[in-house]
């Protein structure tokens, strides 16, 4: 199973809800493919909460604009 570092490219406030560069979360999947262009990015947003208490989805930060994906293993 692929292991993707998912990472805050640049800060984001929105809500009192606030993301910083640099925050970053590992997320494992089934697929190969881009986790935040599977499923709606349902496993980074989870993997967010999980580590951070950050709803994502919320916040309007699931997308390559703020997010940098790399595949580690």
């Amino acid at each position: 199973m692929p292991l993707f570092r998912v990472t805050i490219k640049q800060m984001k406030l929105s809500g009192g809800v606030r993301i910083e560069r640099g925050m970053s979360v590992d997320v494992v999947t089934n697929s190969m493919s881009n986790p935040l262009t599977t499923n709606g990015g349902q496993a980074v947003a989870d993997a967010f909460m999980r580590v951070y208490g950050v709803d994502m989805k919320k916040l309007g930060a699931l997308s390559t604009v703020y997010l940098d994906v790399v595949r580690v293993g």
